[in-house]
């Protein structure tokens, strides 16, 4: 896989997991601790693209 099909999918997971992290939030079912989870994904996820990127 190229560096530039592997930011793609990156950046596709970010933005899944942006709407999770928003939908999780608006839910009052959902504990903190998932949606911390999620936050903590999103960041990894995050901090590969800008290594990548680079």
């Amino acid at each position: 896989m190229s560096v530039s099909a592997h930011l793609t999918e990156l950046k596709k997971k970010h933005a899944t997991l942006s709407l999770e992290v928003e939908e999780a939030q608006r839910s009052p079912g959902i504990d903190d601790l998932r949606i911390t989870q999620l936050k903590k994904q999103k960041l990894k996820i995050k901090e590969e693209i800008e290594r990548l990127s680079n």
